[in-house]
């Protein structure tokens, strides 16, 4: 899917880091070895297709606030092709910014149109309810 417009990647690099690429071997939290900070991928034009193919929810949906920049809020948004899961994943040294009010108030939101939402932070997961409450999740 094509970017919202007025939107783009820019210096962020939070999925490099906190998502798993098994083709790096590499596990959620660490930075990818090709990534450059601020500068992007090292390997971009020949990245693999898990690569090429992902675009998190901020830079797609229009209905992900533009202040929910994943750069700024240390949260990335996806959905989860496996499960659905609507996700908020998080630095696992950060586990618990998905608790921000702006991201939980989208969190709670997106639980509230129905879909089954869950922060992540490395191993760690945590259910968020429609009602507000929040559980850990397996």
């Amino acid at each position: 899917m094509p970017a919202a417009l007025g939107r783009s990647c820019g210096p962020c690099t939070l999925c490099c880091q906190v998502l798993e690429i098994d083709e790096f071997d590499k596990p959620a939290g660490a930075l990818c070895g090709n990534c450059r900070l601020g500068g992007g991928c090292k390997i971009y034009k020949k990245r693999p297709d898990v690569c090429r193919d992902f675009e998190c929810e901020w830079l797609t949906e229009r209905d992900v606030a533009v202040v929910l920049n994943p750069h700024r809020t240390g949260v990335l948004f996806m959905i989860d092709a496996d499960s659905d899961e609507y996700l908020a994943v998080c630095d696992p040294k950060k586990p618990h910014v998905w608790r921000q009010p702006l991201v939980f108030r989208h969190l709670l939101a997106k639980a509230k149109e129905g879909h089954v939402v869950v922060a992540k932070a490395g191993t760690f997961a945590w259910r968020v309810y429609s009602n507000g409450e929040t559980a850990p999740w397996a």
